[in-house]
């Protein structure tokens, strides 16, 4: 797989994302990626052009999969997909600096004190 330089995103982005891929260490020769048709919404064309990005990555005895076929353009669509496949690999190799888990348990803490906060409200109406 080659980087995604032609992808409509800022310079900013892209040296952000190659940041990434060499702190993580991720080798892109040994990323397999597949061009593959959308599903779901979006009519004929959505149905007759693959611009979706299939990847996968052997981390150790693991394989990591990311399909991503959100946008239109195949181009930022792989973009976006080594991105994910960069956060995939994060938070099986150092979860401590992962931000999608520290995002995921900010969001948790926050349901769970929404929940708390809504149990003492019924709790003291009913009596």
């Amino acid at each position: 797989m080659k980087f995604p330089e032609d992808a409509p995103v800022t310079p900013e982005k892209r040296a952000a994302l190659r940041h990434r891929l060499e702190a993580l260490h991720i080798d892109l020769s040994a990323i397999d990626e597949q061009a593959v048709k959308g599903s779901g919404p979006g009519g004929q064309k959505m149905n007759k052009t693959a611009s979706g990005v299939l990847l996968r990555y052997l981390l150790g005895d693991e394989q990591l999969v990311v399909k991503w076929q959100r946008e239109r353009q195949h181009s930022l669509n792989r973009f976006l997909a080594l991105r994910e496949l960069c956060d995939e690999v994060e938070v099986r190799v150092s979860p401590q600096t992962s931000q999608r888990l520290h995002e995921e348990a900010r969001r948790r803490k926050q349901k769970d004190r929404s929940r708390r906060r809504s149990e003492k409200k019924h709790a003291s109406s009913s009596d």
